[in-house]
């Protein structure tokens, strides 16, 4: 089975969400994700924005990058838009690491609704990185 991990700050959003979106493309998959700083919780606006297109995450805890360091993984992903800056790179053993960056949505400003706009935004971002993804992994 294809194990993947997904990393980057916080896992509050961007990695939540890539994990949920490639678990409901693909459920053959073995996938994961963690921060190098992870925050408190999913960020709401991602449990919000994913429930919209009927992907629950809401049960989903941030994790740190240090739980997986001992485990082996096919594809380690980051995506965080400063990856050299904001990730590390992760030193277990990986057969292939990737960057598919997206903007980071917390940092969204304005109204809830305004916000909610980014997360959606970056969530559709997401979606289409992950089917493209998933399809290679089926070539």
């Amino acid at each position: 089975m294809t194990k993947i991990l997904f990393v980057c700050t916080g896992n509050s959003a961007r990695s939540q969400m890539a994990e949920g979106i490639l678990k409901y493309l693909n459920p053959d998959l073995e996938v994961f994700s963690a921060g190098t700083k992870p925050a408190d919780q999913v960020h709401p606006l991602a449990v919000a924005s994913m429930s919209e297109i009927g992907i629950d995450i809401s049960k989903n805890k941030t994790k740190n990058v240090d739980e997986f360091l001992n485990q082996s993984f096919d594809f380690v992903i980051t995506v965080c838009d400063n990856a050299k800056e904001t990730c590390p790179v992760f030193l277990g053993n990986v057969k292939q690491r990737l960057h598919i960056g997206f903007k980071d949505p917390a940092a969204a400003m304005g109204s809830e609704e305004k916000k909610l706009a980014i997360f959606r935004k970056i969530r559709d971002e997401i979606y289409s990185s992950m089917e493209k993804f998933s399809k290679e992994l089926n070539t």
